[in-house]
């Protein structure tokens, strides 16, 4: 009962609720409804409750079944081991194991025949080790050998096999004191006997014990002690098998236990009638309550029918509040809901189209609002298209944080409504922004616009108090000479963008068609620097370094060449600038430290090599790993392989940029700062890291035949480095005036054309075999 009480419980206090309501229509629709689901729901109960009472009874009747194979099999049990308790004693009894021994056939065909009586079997005989079959009747007895394996094996309960039919047997050995033989005694598996086990059982049951081959398919199939369904002549059964032990090779019997399911199942008929009575009155009782119901739901449910469908059409919709009980409170929800989608509508529009922390539009606005605009430009009118990228904008959020970065943006964006109020203004993402100016008359000036954006980006600003410097490359493109579409004009503006930014920071470049073939063969270029890393298609070259003190060559710089199969020999500058901005610096950076290592490694032990890191490089994790494993692969000494780095890679962590200084500094290798004095900073970086050599560079080379100022800057340089234990090294040195200028201003190491180009790997030893006459020819 429990079931329909779950269902009913809930339904009527609906049905209480919706009663108290004063409005009419529609009731016989719902009325039928509401019996509909009744009768539905307790049809269901019904049929799980009708079905629950079938499954009760199989259940019940499998586990009888159950219960009363284990009460078969434990009274065969009983059967044999009291038939198996009477054989061993005769089997004991002195004067029969004496007959047994001497083969006094008489006394033992009196003894077996008077254990049969009393064990009522029809079957007894000794088996001797000879092979040899006692007994008082011979006939119908199992062959000697079938037995032999199991009594060997001390099996003494099973079933045997005779001409007779299967019977119950037990064994007992006669040992006189050794064993001489076994007594075996067997009560026959008739009929008669399987239906006398029957009468004990509390159902109606058949049984049989049954061989494996007479068994049909799906009874060998079934496994053993498992209660089974099956049915046969549209009749249903459960079945029970039990795999009984035998006492014979080559039988396989089974006790086959069948129960009919009708007979179960019949007591269960009367109380389904109960339940389908009960239901039809439940249905009848739902359908007068449920025409009662419908009077007082359809008009309100119409009224928010109407409502729903005119905020379909997009009206605006109230419904009237006239009571103060569930249908009146409906009506308020609604009209409350109605105005929170309202709400939430134009938030998400305003989110999905504009910049969350500058409030801009953002980049799919600025693309419709594009479209739209050139879609209405009238005959003679301009439009500009400005692709704005602040520069060094990650600097202010590594050296001031997050936070300040974002102050820096919505104080940009600030300034941009301010000067340019007629512009669409967009930020795009990250750093950059995006312009829109339209309505350019032909004759006005481009370059006067380009500078007062350009003035919107330099103004002076303070964050949290700080004093803080804003410039921007701008990329310019306009509409109809650069394009007529807004993709178009974007790219063409991102090709003016990326040759603004390299012609310097701060600097606006309007789109010229030549940018477009440009930004082509630089993704050319690109993808065949791509494919040069995968192919093998670098080589390296090494510049001879000139030690002073030594008056020798003591190493070499490492220098990446790339032939190109098609344009031959490329510009270094040309495809490292471009590696550094692709990330491909990385993967080429370390197959130079690997290539590097292994050809020096078949130097003379004094020589050393130098190798370039690009901050890129640096900054990626994993350097020191990769620098261990050049030098375990090569097999070169962690001295004599030393590190050029530029001031930088100090630019974006110094902590971090310490730390790994000081992890390959750990390894052994040597560390070189290149290019100092090119820098702001380059006094401070000296202090904040024991390099061990400092590359003068070029620059200050240059005019020291002809300038004294150069010397005073060299004799500066070689001083301060001395006074912190740090070598140094002149690049560029080109004629003897300036190698005798180096040398007597303290310079230790010289570098530069005076001594030679950079050459193959091949030609080192020949440099390194020629090296002893720079100094004879330098001092000529």
């Amino acid at each position: 009962m429990s079931p329909a009480k779950v269902v009913r419980t809930p339904a009527r206090a609906v049905l209480r609720r919706l009663a108290r309501l004063r409005f009419g229509s529609l009731r016989r629709r719902i009325a039928l409804l509401y019996a509909g689901l009744f009768a539905l729901v307790l049809g269901v109960v019904v049929s799980l409750a009708a079905e629950g009472l079938a499954q009760f009874g199989e259940a019940s009747a499998a586990r009888d079944l159950a219960a009363n194979a284990r009460v078969f099999d434990e009274i065969l049990a009983a059967r044999s081991t009291q038939m198996g308790d009477q054989a061993a004693v005769l089997a004991h009894d002195f004067g029969f194991r004496e007959a047994v021994a001497t083969g006094e056939e008489p006394t033992i065909a009196s003894a077996l025949r008077s254990l049969e009586d009393r064990v009522r079997s029809d079957q007894a005989f000794v088996l001797t080790l000879e092979g040899e079959v006692l007994a008082a009747d011979a006939t119908n007895l199992p062959s000697p050998e079938a037995l032999w394996s199991r009594l060997d094996a001390g099996k003494t309960r099973g079933i045997i096999r005779s001409e007779k039919g299967l019977a119950l047997a037990a064994a007992a050995p006669i040992e006189a004191p050794d064993l001489i033989g076994w007594l075996v005694i067997a009560q026959p598996l008739d009929r008669a006997e399987l239906d006398r086990l029957l009468e004990l059982a509390p159902i109606a049951l058949t049984a049989d014990v049954v061989e494996a081959g007479r068994q049909p398919r799906w009874l060998m199939d079934a496994p053993p002690d498992k209660v089974f369904e099956r049915e046969a002549a549209g009749e249903r059964f459960l079945y029970h098998t039990s795999n009984l032990a035998v006492l014979q090779d080559g039988i396989t019997p089974r006790l086959v236990l069948r129960h009919a399911l009708a007979e179960s199942l019949a007591a269960y008929a009367s109380l389904k009638g109960w339940l389908i009575a009960l239901a039809l009155g439940g249905v009848g009782l739902v359908l007068g309550l449920s025409w009662m119901v419908a009077r007082s739901v359809t008009e309100p449910l119409q009224q928010l029918d109407e409502a729903t469908r005119l905020i379909g059409e997009g009206r605006v919709v109230s419904l009237p509040v006239e009571t103060e009980d569930e249908i009146g409170r409906l009506a308020g929800s609604f009209n409350a809901m109605v105005a929170a989608i309202e709400e939430r509508e134009r938030q998400i529009i305003h989110v999905g189209l504009h910049d969350g922390l500058t409030g801009l539009p953002n980049r799919k606005l600025f693309a419709e609002q594009l479209a739209n605009m050139l879609a209405r430009r009238r005959a003679g009118e301009r439009m500009l298209v400005a692709y704005v990228d602040l520069d060094d904008f990650k600097m202010v959020n590594d050296t001031l944080g997050h936070p300040a970065g974002d102050a820096l943006l919505r104080t940009v964006a600030d300034h941009l409504r301010e000067d340019l109020p007629d512009a669409l203004i967009a930020r795009l993402g990250g750093d950059e922004f995006a312009i829109l100016i339209d309505g350019i008359d032909e004759k006005a000036s481009l370059g006067v616009i380009a500078d007062g954006l350009q003035r919107s980006f330099d103004r002076p600003m303070s964050i949290d108090g700080q004093h803080a410097v804003c410039r921007a490359s701008i990329g310019i493109a306009m509409a109809p000479g650069d394009g007529e579409d807004g993709t178009t004009l974007m790219k063409h503006a991102d090709l003016a963008l990326y040759c603004a930014k390299h012609e310097g920071k701060g600097n606006y470049h309007f789109f010229e068609p030549a940018l477009d073939e440009a930004a082509r063969q630089r993704r050319q270029l690109e993808l065949d620097l791509r494919a040069a890393i995968k192919g093998g298609g670098f080589e390296l070259y090494f510049q001879p370094l000139y030690g002073l003190a030594e008056q020798r060559l003591t190493g070499f710089e490492a220098l990446l060449r790339w032939n190109h199969p098609a344009r031959g020999r490329v510009n270094p500058a040309e495809f490292i600038t471009l590696a550094e901005e692709t990330g491909l610096i990385i993967p080429i950076g370390e197959w130079v430290l690997r290539e590097a290592c292994h050809q020096a490694s078949t130097w003379p032990e004094d020589v050393s090599v130098a190798v370039n890191v690009s901050p890129k490089q640096f900054a990626a994790s994993g350097i020191a790993g990769t620098v261990l494993s050049a030098l375990s692969s090569s097999g070169l000494a962690a001295h004599r392989l030393e590190l050029e780095i530029t001031e930088s890679i100090f630019i974006a962590d110094v902590d971090a940029t310490l730390a790994t200084l000081h992890s390959l500094r750990a390894l052994g290798v040597k560390i070189a700062l290149d290019d100092f004095g090119t820098g702001y900073s380059s006094l401070s970086f000296l202090r904040s890291f024991p390099f061990d050599k400092v590359k003068i560079d070029k620059s200050f080379v240059e005019g020291l035949g002809t300038n004294s100022n150069g010397h005073a800057v060299i004799r500066a340089i070689t001083t301060l480095a001395s006074a912190l234990g740090m070598e140094t090294l002149a690049e560029g040195v080109e004629d003897v005036a300036q190698f005798d200028v180096l040398e007597r201003e303290g310079c230790q190491n010289i570098q530069g054309y005076l001594f030679s180009r950079p050459v193959p790997a091949d030609a080192v030893a020949v440099l390194l075999r020629d090296g002893a006459g720079y100094q004879r020819e330098l001092r000529a």
